[in-house]
């Protein structure tokens, strides 16, 4: 419990709020076991999009998704994405070696 409240008060310093980060803890977490068990990054990656636009779906309507879906293009095309994985190489998705 200690170790989450300092998670906390980490995001928070960094402006992120504390459930995002969680909440991106816990997929990062099942990122790495899919990686490990030999899913390709793109199967991992469709999945985890279907699953997100699922729940948009659920929970607020189409010019909120649409919203969503135009701040994640301008990050791509502005280059911000790449760089911000590039900024964390440690969380890049890489196969298992294979023996």
């Amino acid at each position: 419990m200690q170790l989450q409240a300092q998670a906390d008060a980490d995001s928070m310093a960094e402006g992120i709020p504390p459930d995002l980060s969680r909440a991106g803890a816990v997929i990062d977490k099942a990122i790495e076991f899919m990686v490990d068990q030999g899913i390709a990054p793109l199967s991992i990656a469709s999945a985890l999009l279907g699953g997100a636009l699922g729940l948009l779906a659920r929970n607020f309507d189409d010019a909120a998704i649409v919203q969503v879906l135009n701040n994640a293009i301008i990050s791509v095309e502005s280059g911000d994405l790449r760089r911000a994985e590039l900024a964390n190489p440690d969380r890049l998705v890489r196969p298992p070696a294979q023996d």
